[in-house]
């Protein structure tokens, strides 16, 4: 498998760095999680990374497939929900981690079940950006 022409190719040290600088920019909202909900598989890592320098022990996964290659995005599936006691208050005090938006598809489906939840993410393309409280880079 060929990677597109831009492709942002990012190594792991590079990826950890990036995790903790969004870990440091959440704490400085000075605002209290009481979960994390990452989006997989992505989020898992950034999630652990995050969980561990905020010290959020509660941690759920919100599993959704795109249908893509490197070139288009297709539909979403929701493979797994979140846990019901998470969707109460529409998420309130739930962070939502993901690696990277790219077109905000995802994001906005997982919105939907968490409104009122600060969402996150380590990449962000523009058309994602809206969809996203909080990031620590903007890739193109």
């Amino acid at each position: 498998m060929s990677l597109p022409d831009k492709a942002f190719p990012v190594s792991w040290d590079q990826f950890h760095r990036d995790a903790r600088a969004l870990a440091w920019r959440l704490a400085g909202l000075n605002q209290e999680f009481k979960a994390i909900v990452c989006i997989t598989r992505g989020g898992l890592v950034p999630a652990a990374i995050i969980s561990r320098e905020l010290n959020i022990r509660l941690i759920d996964t919100v599993c959704i497939a795109t249908r893509h290659d490197y070139l288009n995005q297709g539909d979403t599936v929701l493979l797994k929900g979140i846990s019901p006691d998470l969707l109460e208050k529409s998420g309130e005090g739930i962070l939502v981690v993901d690696d990277l938006t790219d077109t905000g598809k995802t994001a906005l489906e997982v919105r939907e079940m968490l409104p009122k939840a600060h969402f996150a993410c380590v990449y962000a393309k523009p058309t994602g950006v809206p969809t996203i409280d909080t990031f620590v880079t903007e890739v193109s």
